[in-house]
């Protein structure tokens, strides 16, 4: 015996509604690149992910962050990108205007398409773009099957 449930169309309504909120609340009411519940920390790097027949590569883009403030783990098929940009200074005479430079921590989790060899994985710094290339596992990549006609 199967169970049917009523579809209830204004239940669906409601969903997409709040979700339209949050958008809006989160675009107007909070300053641009701030998040996580601190005061001080930015959004995510905004990330590239694509795959070849033999590996993975993720770019993220981290302007003005030195290699050395940046760490990258991979646990599983998960690939995390975090770090922390210090703030440069901090003077009091100073009246601001404007400031929107970004300090603080900052992390990315990111679901990989397939298993990796994180053991081989390799990053490379440039111009504000970290680029991870990851390997993928044997049994991850594509295999061909020969067809023996009869």
């Amino acid at each position: 015996m199967s169970n049917l449930i009523r579809w209830e169309p204004a239940r669906e309504m409601m969903t997409l509604r709040e979700a339209m909120d949050r958008l809006f609340d989160d675009a107007f009411t909070r300053p641009l690149g701030f998040g996580n519940g601190h005061e001080n920390a930015w959004s995510v790097p905004a990330v590239d992910m694509y795959q070849t027949e033999n590996e993975v590569v993720v770019k993220a883009s981290l302007p003005g962050i030195k290699a050395d403030e940046v760490q990258i783990n991979v646990t599983g098929e998960v690939l995390t990108i975090k770090g922390e940009v210090k703030q440069k200074e901090e003077t009091k005479e100073k009246a601001y205007h404007i400031r929107e430079q970004r300090w603080g921590m900052f992390e990315r989790s990111i679901a990989l398409p397939s298993a990796v060899v994180a053991d081989k994985a390799k990053a490379d710094f440039e111009n504000g773009i970290v680029t991870i290339t990851l390997p993928k596992a044997e049994e991850a990549k594509p295999k061909t099957i020969t067809i023996k006609a009869k």
